[in-house]
């Protein structure tokens, strides 16, 4: 695939059979029966049909050799998101086609004197994702490409260049769909700055930023760039502020990130991820008051809940919920609305303290997360709420907890349930109750169920084959711990047969599988290391 972001061959225009991977059977469809697509007599479709292929990335280059017309639509689409994908970095060499005298001198005082050939299109321009961080490594890979052996102005070079393809992309009109500023101890020139002020366009329908700060020196750039963002990005839906500290004594840092909340239409996901334990917010907390009939979604993590907080009581369509070591107790007393998706992550779990917000929120909770370290306090109250006040639940994960007589009752009354993940502990069941409650647990399952991870469940290794012996929900995918035994991966071929609805199953310790047992099983599923598969909430 060494054309794979480069220039087009030059008989392109001459393929006429292409393998185009298109799941979606209604997209199939269309490109089968709508032949005007292919002389551009319905340009509109064939665009809203190639978007949908925008992480089919083979399909969309297989789409770009079908002709010219094809071509025009399909290398955007490739060129708005490259710096994400896995694979090799000297696409960046591309960039470069359009360089002027002043910044070819740049890389040549960077020690890098390459020619780089005219290509059919200004790829800079088609951007439209924008990660930072995934910038720096692509930068330093390709760098790494153009030299052997270790040169003392390294990162000096990456800073560069970094700097040099920041201004091409602004200087080219590419426009910013999602951002994600990851600073660190470098300094972004106060050209591009100038750049991006005078190009409101750059900003203009950004929708997702996120914005993390890793180093106290750079605090003036984020400052810099909120500055800009406040005034030429007012449509940004999800914001995120990552890594913030109470180490920040810079005033107009704070500034900034309150001017750039207020100045957002219809703010609908706002996250705060603190370094530390944080029990000062500066306001920025308080200005939420500006998007309080728009916020959807709110994530915190270490944040104590000061009286800033307060704000989140007229926040009525709050929807979604997650609080990761923060004190929920008082966080979720503030909430006056029924929440559709809860995650919470802590050392340990009151249920006491969560009750109240189950039972208000009721049939509309659809997904919950209770992720801890040492268990559930009172969790017998937890699971008879969850069973009396929330039977419409899709979604569920639930670690360290029983596996009690109760908890299999609250899966069996689950009949909507399509994902469930459990980490359970079975002290003092006796082997042969634990069989029964396995057996038992696997009828229970619900007939909507498509996915089941229970890979942290060690103990559950001798009852793998009860549990797929007795199992019929309908599962897709299906992450266990253990799969070294006959009996188990005999009994996992049986259930491919008699469900014939799996597609993949993580194994734990895949990678110290015997191959006789990976020959056999893969005959009926694709097994994989679990965390390829996993379904967050």
């Amino acid at each position: 695939m060494n054309n794979f972001w480069g220039t087009l061959p030059k008989n392109y225009k001459y393929v006429t059979h292409v393998r185009v991977t298109i799941t979606n059977s209604f997209l199939f469809n269309t490109l089968s029966m709508a032949s005007k697509i292919f002389i551009g007599d319905m340009p509109e479709l064939m665009e809203n049909i190639l978007n949908n292929l925008n992480n089919e990335i083979y399909s969309l280059y297989s789409c770009a050799l079908v002709s010219r017309h094809w071509c025009k639509m399909s290398i955007p689409i490739l060129w708005q998101d490259p710096f994400s994908f896995e694979q090799d970095p000297l696409f960046i060499t591309k960039y470069f086609s359009s360089l002027g005298e002043d910044e070819k001198f740049v890389l040549k005082e960077c020690g890098i004197n390459a020619e780089f050939p005219k290509t059919l299109f200004d790829y800079a321009r088609f951007l439209k994702v924008l990660d930072l961080s995934s910038l720096e490594s692509k930068v330093r890979k390709w760098i790494d490409f153009q030299f052997s052996g270790s040169r003392t102005d390294y990162n000096q070079s990456v800073y560069r260049i970094i700097n040099l393809l920041l201004k091409l992309f602004v200087e080219s009109g590419a426009t910013l769909h999602k951002l994600n500023l990851y600073f660190l101890d470098y300094e972004i020139k106060p050209e591009i700055f100038h750049a991006l002020g005078r190009n409101e366009q750059s900003f203009s329908r950004l929708q997702n930023l996120s914005l993390s700060i890793v180093s106290e020196f750079s605090t003036d750039n984020t400052a810099a760039l909120l500055k800009i963002l406040a005034k030429n990005a007012t449509k940004i839906s999800s914001l995120k502020f990552n890594g913030f500290c109470s180490d920040y004594d810079e005033p107009q840092l704070f500034h900034a990130f309150i001017s750039m909340i207020k100045s957002q239409e219809q703010l609908k996901q706002f996250s705060l991820v603190c370094e530390d334990y944080l029990t000062e917010f500066h306001g920025i907390i308080s200005t939420l008051e500006s998007q309080k009939n728009s916020l959807q979604e709110v994530i915190l993590e270490n944040c104590a809940c000061s009286v800033e907080f307060e704000i989140l009581k007229d926040c009525k369509k709050l929807e979604i919920v997650r609080i990761k070591d923060c004190d929920y107790p008082k966080l979720l007393k503030l909430l006056n609305c029924k929440i559709n998706i809860l995650e919470l992550v802590d050392f340990q779990i009151n249920a006491s303290a969560i009750v109240q917000i189950l039972e208000k929120s009721g049939l509309l909770l659809q997904r919950l997360k209770l992720e801890s370290d040492e268990g559930i306090w009172e969790e017998l109250l937890l699971l008879e709420t969850l069973r009396s006040f929330c039977p419409n639940i899709t979604y569920l994960n639930i670690s360290y907890i029983g596996f009690s007589t109760q908890l299999l009752e609250l899966i069996g009354n689950l009949q909507k349930l399509q994902f469930l993940s459990l980490w359970c502990v079975v002290y003092s069941i006796p082997k042969n109750e634990l069989k029964i409650r396995v057996k038992r647990f696997a009828e229970m399952l619900s007939p909507t169920l498509q996915y089941l991870d229970l890979s942290i469940n060690i103990w559950l290794k001798p009852y793998i084959d009860i549990l797929l012996n007795h199992c019929n929900a309908p599962l897709k995918k299906l992450l266990i711990s253990h799969l070294d035994s006959k009996k188990n991966s005999k009994a996992l071929v049986e259930f491919c047969r008699r469900n014939n609805t799996l597609n993949y199953v993580g194994v734990d310790r895949y990678f110290s599988l015997k191959d006789n047992i990976k020959k056999e099983v893969e005959a009926y599923v694709t097994l994989v290391p679990p965390e390829r598969i996993i379904v967050n909430c």
